[in-house]
């Protein structure tokens, strides 16, 4: 048994048994405490977009804070926004979906959809207890899972575990699959040697991080709004071309999700199974990345950036996600045995429209995958922070995460990245999920707080570190 085999027998065994119950149990139960604030705060989520920058150290409310004499440098709600969406929009999207449908059949999607409505609760609360407990930084706010597990559990050695484990995910492995996927749509449209594309993408991703979290910000707040409208658009104009198709593709997704024959053989789980763990992967609710980024925006309130997040997961999977899946089964080439990943994606948009379509699925991919080439190598620099402020060991995973990998990713099998991505995400999720079970008590009491004063009248409700007492030593914002 080669290293890939025994990577695959492990995910399989990890996902199979344990983390999809946990995912979808943690969901429905996270959706029931907040009263299903994903469907009824729809509205909200929205409007939040445009909220203003404000300081939760203490410039709003004229008290003063240990870094209160010097300038800070806001990160808004959209573009902490902009940054999770952007590591969400990714290959995911395109190459993802492609391979859950071509592993698990059509059925694959309805269970992507299943676990972005219930997740999209999980990922409010995950990012809503990021920011009750970010800290200060120097240039604006850092936080995540790592942080809150430290301070909402005291368990050192868990948050230790988590920063090591989602450094791994996001800011090594993760990034050789966007690396993968975006050769192999510059080969396929262009014939372009992988080794080339990945050394320029690693020259511009080391370019990048190298700016820190503002411009990493900067760029995803140009690049993601321009790449999901344009590929939604054009998603949108294919689906009214075949509209007379749309009910065919319906039935033929929920069929292969609950269909006898699935059952009967034996495939309704490897639907399921793939249908979650691609959901996962694009959406990210529950792995315990979006909270990093979430933390850095400075809000008034931290149901805010919950709120935020939840619609990032809807953004992704129900939007973005369903364009591509349209796509490949209004083409029919999802049957072709020969076709996976991001080549059944650009096949698909081929047959639809003409040569073009493999060079915009290209394009495409390239703006996705370098934007989260871009965004999971800050949720690493998040966590390397949390471990040591080495600016060795930070220059070291700067040139690892941006440079060695994305090369790796550009050389590797497609089979060898996708498994290594699904290994380390399922051991990141499960320890993220422990986390937010643990400690989802204080993000329902937020909430009850924020919905409290919006029917108070009150247009943009304040939180203060005071009305959690019991926290009140482990929050250092919040002033």
């Amino acid at each position: 048994m080669d290293l890939n085999e025994l990577i695959t027998s492990v995910n399989d065994a990890v996902w199979g048994y344990v983390l999809i119950f946990a995912l979808v149990g943690c969901g429905v139960w996270f959706t029931w405490r907040t009263h299903f604030v994903q469907f009824r705060m729809v509205g909200e989520m929205l409007r939040l977009l445009t909220d203003s920058a404000v300081d939760t150290v203490g410039e709003q409310t004229g008290t003063s804070g240990a870094d209160s004499s010097q300038p800070r440098k806001h990160i808004s709600s959209f573009q902490a926004f902009a940054v999770s969406v952007a590591t969400r929009v990714g290959t995911g999207n395109l190459a993802g979906v492609a391979s859950a449908i071509a592993i698990g059949g059509p059925g694959a999607v309805f269970w992507m959809w299943v676990i972005a409505l219930v997740g999209s609760a999980t990922a409010f609360v995950e990012s809503t207890l990021a920011q009750l407990f970010k800290q200060k930084h120097k240039e604006s706010f850092i936080g995540g899972p790592a942080y809150y597990i430290q301070r909402g559990l005291h368990q050192k050695w868990m948050a230790i575990t988590f920063a090591i484990l989602i450094t791994c995910q996001f800011g090594l492995s993760n990034n050789s699959i966007q690396a993968n996927t975006i050769c192999g749509a510059m080969q396929e449209a262009f014939g372009w040697s992988p080794l080339w594309v990945g050394i320029v993408l690693a020259a511009l991703g080391l370019f990048i991080v190298f700016g820190g979290i503002h411009r990493i910000a900067r760029v995803s707040s140009v690049l993601v709004p321009v790449m999901a409208i344009g590929y939604v658009i054009l998603a949108l104009v294919i689906v009214v071309m075949n509209i007379g198709l749309v009910p065919h593709v319906f039935k033929v997704i929920m069929l292969d999700a609950f269909g006898i024959e699935q059952i009967a053989g034996g495939g309704i789980g490897a639907t399921i199974m793939n249908g979650v763990k691609r959901g996962l992967f694009s959406n990210e609710a529950g792995e315990g990345s979006a909270p990093n980024v979430a933390a850095t925006a400075a809000t008034s309130h931290p149901v805010k950036q919950g709120l935020i997040q939840a619609l990032g997961v809807f953004t992704d999977t129900l939007l973005v996600c369903s364009c591509t899946a349209f796509i490949i089964l209004i083409s029919g080439l999802y049957e072709v045995p020969e076709l996976n990943g991001i080549a059944l994606t650009q096949s698909a948009l081929q047959s639809q429209v003409g040569s073009a379509g493999p060079v915009f699925v290209a394009v495409a991919i390239f703006l996705f995958a370098f934007s989260s080439i871009i965004g999971n190598y800050y949720y690493g620099e998040a966590n390397i922070r949390f471990i040591t402020r080495s600016s060795r060991v930070m220059t070291l995973y700067r040139i690892c995460s941006a440079g060695v990998m994305v090369l790796f990713g550009a050389l590797a099998s497609f089979e060898l990245v996708w498994n290594i991505v699904d290994f380390f995400m399922a051991f990141l999720t499960a320890c993220n999920l422990i986390a937010i079970v643990l400690l989802g008590r204080y993000a329902f009491r937020l909430l009850d707080d924020y919905r409290q004063q919006k029917r108070q009248g009150i247009r943009e409700p304040v939180f203060h570190r005071s009305q959690l007492p019991e926290l009140a030593d482990e929050l250092e914002c919040w002033e």
